[in-house]
Parts: structure tokens; sequence; C-alpha cells
């Protein structure tokens, strides 16, 4: 090495320690090293780095790269330590800047005057900032105040991005307005231009704006493609529009646009909400015919239908289908498979459901409730017993849906042993009674069980003036009914005035004490003395 050169080691350490403590150092040789390579550093003096030139990327990687004893690597790893160090104090600028625009009346054309500029990086973050605010109207004017700054930002790209920007978040005229600014000064409008803002006018319901941009795109040469439609489309439905629906897919293909993929799992989807199967049916064979892919949420969307009007054979095939897709289905869909099963007294097909739904997505509360619906509407002792048992063994616990399935069945076959024993043990099982709990009560007590004794417990225990809650899975009244209980309920309650319904505190005991005077049916066995 050259007399006087530095080494890799001391540059770097010399400008990592100019940049983290503030001083200036100077290196020195140690009497025992004097033959070697290794560095230290011993300090002239300290004092604030502001007073001295600052040492920029430029000037390191000059300094090294001057010297021809260095290898590429060494240049290479100190242009990663100088990145990092750019990107930290990179980071802490744009911290200061945001923590700016995060006070209270803060004023980011104030802030941008103040600054003198912001990187394009920076400008974007203030964007997202004021957007994740619910400041999206200030957007425009730091914009325009931002372009200004520099011509070269009057360009077609940060004029796409502001009006994308503006058009989703359901501020169309202000995208409007980018729109004939970015013409005036002499920029040309691309699909991705007029798009955001034909989807924004078309998700308002303001189909004529969004059709006459349609006919200015034609104008400027500007031939509308399949995702200009796509959105229309989406809208017409969202406005239950079907008419209109169907004639601007007419219009598509008149302009040349095929229907793709995309195109037929939107029209699915919609014909399939406003319950139009045929035209729904009528895509799905087209899409089928042209080996097109199907979408989960639109496979979900023709499940909802089939399921809606009852429709056992076609609703099973979808329902299949998404389970061999393994794609997540919600629980309501759930509920409306189970509830058509239901209301066809296919009792048997809620266990099915049940085991089907454990091997694909495991076991939840909801698939234990439809196991247990199936053997308590079939009225099968052992078929309870057994998945009584299996929550055992799995260490399930408990809820109020599990208890209430249960004694529902013992009430409907008469069963009132097992029933009074299922009340007893309750608490072992640390559930509390809710509303349709309560009903049980009251629907057995007239058919010949004596409630009198648990309704005290409950009464000692507070039950009673706890607030009514229903917490029982609402597919258990679909397959039992409200009984007459809930329904006498419902009737006293719509039966007072709206001001005597919120002035009361409704708990069990006052909904009980009510129910007991207004019914016809003499109740005293379970009610006070």
């Amino acid at each position: 090495m050259f007399e006087g050169a530095e080494t890799m080691e001391n540059l770097v350490a010399r400008f990592y320690h100019i940049h983290s403590y503030g001083r200036i150092t100077q290196p020195w040789k140690s009497k025992e090293t004097k033959s070697s390579n290794f560095v230290f550093l011993k300090p002239l003096f300290t004092k604030p780095l502001t007073k001295f030139p600052s040492l920029t990327t430029q000037t390191l990687l000059a300094s090294v790269e001057r010297s021809s004893t260095y290898t590429v690597s060494d240049i290479d790893s100190v242009k990663h330590k100088t990145l990092l160090v750019e990107t930290y104090h990179e980071h802490r600028r744009l911290k200061i800047l945001l923590d700016k625009l995060e006070k209270k009346g803060s004023n980011p054309l104030q802030i941008l005057r103040e600054d003198g500029d912001w990187s394009k990086d920076h400008f974007w973050a203030v964007v997202r900032f004021l957007k994740n605010a619910s400041r999206s109207k200030e957007i425009l004017q730091v914009f325009d105040m931002w372009k200004n700054i520099e011509e070269s930002r009057i360009c077609e790209f940060n004029y796409d991005k502001i009006i994308y920007l503006l058009s989703e978040e359901g501020m169309v005229e202000d995208a409007v307005s980018a729109l004939k600014e970015m013409k005036n000064e002499g920029l040309r409008p691309s699909l991705g231009t007029y798009n955001p803002i034909v989807h924004g006018f078309s998700r308002e319901g303001n189909f004529n704006e969004a059709l006459n941009l349609i006919s200015e795109m034609k104008e400027y040469g500007l031939v509308p493609d399949s995702e200009t439609y796509d959105g229309l489309i989406q809208a017409y439905g969202k406005f239950k529009m079907y008419d209109e629906l169907g004639l601007c897919v007419k219009m598509m293909e008149l302009d040349g646009c095929s229907l793709d993929h995309v195109t037929c799992n939107i029209l699915i989807r919609e014909y399939s909400r406003g319950g139009l199967l045929q035209r729904m049916e009528k895509v799905y064979q087209r899409m089928m015919s042209k080996r097109m892919h199907l979408q989960s949420s639109t496979k979900v969307a023709v499940l909802e239908a089939y399921a809606r009007f009852g429709l056992i054979d076609k609703m099973e095939k979808f329902y299949r289908m998404l389970l061999n897709s393994k794609a997540p289905l919600k629980d309501d869909l759930i509920r409306k498979l189970a509830e058509v099963y239901i209301g066809n007294y296919m009792y048997s097909r809620l266990e099915d459901l049940g085991l089907a739904l454990r091997a694909n997505f495991g076991s939840s509360d909801l698939v234990w409730c439809l196991r247990l619906l199936s053997c308590a509407c079939l009225s099968s002792r052992k078929g309870m017993s057994i998945i009584v048992r299996e929550m055992r063994e799995s260490n399930i616990s408990w809820n109020i849906t599990v208890a209430n399935i249960i004694m529902l069945a013992y009430v409907k076959m008469k069963d009132f042993s097992r029933l009074r024993n299922l009340l007893s043990e309750l608490r072992s099982h640390r559930v509390e009674p809710d509303i349709v709990t309560i009903g049980i009560l009251f629907d057995a007590s007239r058919i010949g069980f004596d409630g009198s004794a648990t309704l005290d417990t409950w009464r000692r225990m507070g039950y009673l003036y706890r607030d009514v809650e229903m917490k029982t899975d609402p597919l258990v009244l679909t397959a039992f009914g409200k009984g007459y209980f809930l329904k006498s309920c419902e009737e006293v309650y719509s039966s007072l005035y709206p001001q005597d319904r919120e002035s009361e505190t409704w708990t069990y005991q006052v909904l009980i004490d009510l129910v007991s005077k207004h019914s016809k049916i003499h109740l005293s066995c379970i009610t006070p003395n």
C-alpha cells in the first residue's frame, strides 16, 4: 500500500465515527503494528458536525475508488453501508414530515412552503397520510403546489395516480377537474385516466356522466376496454338496473370488447344477487364452454342464489365445488344451507354438512350445532349421546346452544326426567340460561313439567335479574320454532307504546311478569307466589 493511503477499515470507521458521534478523528499507527495494516482511531478534537463540511456518499466513494488497492467487494461494502446511512436519514426526514402533519390543525400547503420541496417518495407519503386521515379533499391542492415546483412532475403518470385516488375516494368532481387540468397542460389522457372516473360516476349511480365520459374517450380515439364496462356492469347490478345491465353488455360487444372471464364472473355474481337464475346460468354455460375460470366469490354467489330458492340439487353441486376448492365458507352461508335442509325436513343432511365442514376446516361451534341439531330433530337420544361423548373426548366445552338443543329435544320427546337432570347440570357445565332457555322452561311447564324449582334456583342465583340476552344459534329456532313463550314475548312487547319499551329495563323477571300478566294461559306454576 502506498504511503499515507487510508485502509478500507480506517475509511469506513472514520466515516461512521463522524456520522455517529459528530467529531473528527485522525488515524495513527501503533508502534507495535507499524508494518501491519491495522489502524486505530485517535481523537484530535470534538466539535459539532455542523461546523464542518458534511462527508457525502460521493466523497466517500470517490476516495475509495481512487485507490487501486481496494477490491470491488470493498467498494460494494462501502456503497452498501452508505446506502444504509442514507436510508436511515431519509426515514428520519419522513418521520419529521409526518409528525408535522399529525399535529392538530396542520396545513400541508404551509408545511410544503416551509420545507421548500418534497421528494417524490415524501409527496406520495403525504398523499397516503391525507387519504388515511380522511383528508382527501386536500390532496388536489397539495398536488397542484408540488407539481409546479418542478416542471418534470407535470406528467401523465402523476395525473393518472391522482385521478385514480380521487375517484376511489368518491371525489369524482375533483378527479374531473384534474382531468381538465391535465388536458390544459397538453397531456394526453389514456384509458387508465378515464376508467377510474367512469367507475366513480357509476358507483354513485350517475350513469349519464359515466356514459358521456365513454363518448368523450371515443372522441379522443380511445376505445373502451372490458375494464371500462366491468365497472358499469357492477354498478348497474348494485342499483338493480338489470335491463340497463343487459344493454351495457350489448354496447360492450358492439365496441369489440369480448366477454372475458372477469366480465363473466361479474355478470354471474350480479345476476345471482338479483335472483335472475336463467341469465346467471346462461353466462355460466358460456364460461364452461370456453373453459373460463370461475372465481370462488362467484361460486359463493351462485350457491347463495340456489339456497335462496331452495334448489337443493344445484345448491349441493356448487357446495361440493367450493369444498373441493378448499375455499373458506362463512358461517352465515352455512346457516343458509342448513335452513334449506331444515325447511325440507332433511335433518340427516345436517349431520353430513357438519362432518364435511369438520373434515375440510376443522371443528367449530357451528359444526357441533349442526350435528346435534340433526340428531335432536330426528329425536335420536343415542345420536345425541354419541356427539356429547365426542365433545367430552375432544375437550369441547358446552355453550348455551348445545344445552338448549338437547333440552328442546327432550321437551319434544316429553322426556321430563332427562330434562330435569340437564337443567340441574347447567351450572356444572358453566352454562347460564338465555331467553331461549327461559322459553324452554315455560313451554315444558305448559305440557306438564314442574319447572318451579329450577326457576326459584335461577332467581336465587340472580339469573332472572340480568338483562335479556339471546345467545343461542338462530338455527335452533329455525329447527324447533320459537315456542309459545317467545311468541308471547314478541306479541306483548310489540303491543307496548314506544316510550314504554324504551323506559323499561328488560330483565328476564320483568319479561316473565309481563307475559304472565297478559297471557291467557295460567302460568302460576312457575311464577313467584
